[in-house]
């Protein structure tokens, strides 16, 4: 999986002022709102939370993966938050969540979804890098620390 097709370092962001998941999601729909013409925020926030009431999308250890399949957008679309104060989402593990990888997709993604959820599980389970995200002081470095990860993923395969 190559992260950067989901995502731009505009939609990566250390966010200290949320303390819901309702206020995350909104966060993530301003973000990638922004990345498409076709998408606005307010439906993507609703979609997202849509989809979080048919359960929870934390993956435990303090990590989630809110996405949804959206009409209007032609492609996949990624932003990466993480929260200086964990919150609570849910996560079959009750632990607070302070990463969320979100994704939007198009409508007719439906294999294409699975796969890159799976890819992101797959990354997010890597304990050095959830560490060096958390370890990240400002945007740059969390884009420094996906990059890096991508590099030693790129050499593996």
């Amino acid at each position: 999986m190559d992260i950067e097709r989901l995502i731009t370092p505009e939609r990566i962001r250390c966010v200290s002022d949320v303390e819901t998941k309702e206020q995350v999601l909104d966060r993530i729909g301003a973000l990638i709102g922004g990345a498409d013409g076709g998408l606005t925020q307010a439906e993507i926030s609703r979609r997202l939370a849509a989809r979080e009431r048919l359960g929870s999308t934390g993956l435990g250890h303090g990590v989630a993966l809110p996405h949804a399949r959206l009409e209007g957008t032609e492609r996949a679309i990624g932003a990466l938050l993480r929260l200086d104060r964990g919150i609570d989402f849910d996560a079959f593990d009750r632990e607070p969540v302070d990463l969320l990888f979100a994704l939007v997709v198009p409508e007719h993604f439906t294999d294409e979804h699975l796969q890159i959820l799976a890819a992101l599980a797959e990354m997010f389970s890597d304990a050095a890098l959830c560490e060096r995200l958390r370890a990240a002081g400002d945007d740059a470095e969390l884009l420094s620390a996906l990059r890096e990860w991508q590099s030693h993923a790129d050499d593996a395969s």
